[in-house]
């Protein structure tokens, strides 16, 4: 299950920005396309696995599904696959192999909020 190991990165990667940052991470936010050879039931599965015990134990995964696109040279315009066994245009019928989204595993977004709030203004 590479899910697994591409949660551990996610997390590696969101606690490095957070002690930055100095700021606690509470979501994630990731784009990820069909063709990313990614299941996202396993991936937010693993997320949870891979924050236990981490600065992330409690944070939220947000995955935002892709749809395919192609470029159809037929007609001249980006498209939508609504099957990604049939790289053709939904259009026109023609096959095209030019994929301009779907394969994407992008994070796009933290969720952060300061790790020690400060007190307010007039306090004692």
């Amino acid at each position: 299950m590479h899910e697994l190991s591409i949660a551990m990165s996610i997390v590696e990667m969101a606690q490095e920005e957070a002690e930055r940052r100095d700021v606690r991470i509470d979501a994630v936010h990731l784009e990820l396309g069909p063709l990313a050879g990614v299941v996202a039931e396993a991936l937010l599965f693993s997320y949870e696995m891979a924050c236990g015990g981490t600065q992330l134990e409690g944070s939220r995964l947000v995955i935002k599904e892709v749809p395919i696109e192609v470029y159809c040279g037929a007609c001249d315009a980006q498209r939508t696959l609504s099957s990604m066994q049939w790289f053709c245009c939904p259009v026109c019928g023609t096959p095209t192999a030019k994929v301009i989204h779907g394969r994407e595993l992008v994070i796009t977004a933290l969720e952060v909020r300061d790790e020690c709030p400060t007190a307010p203004v007039g306090s004692a």
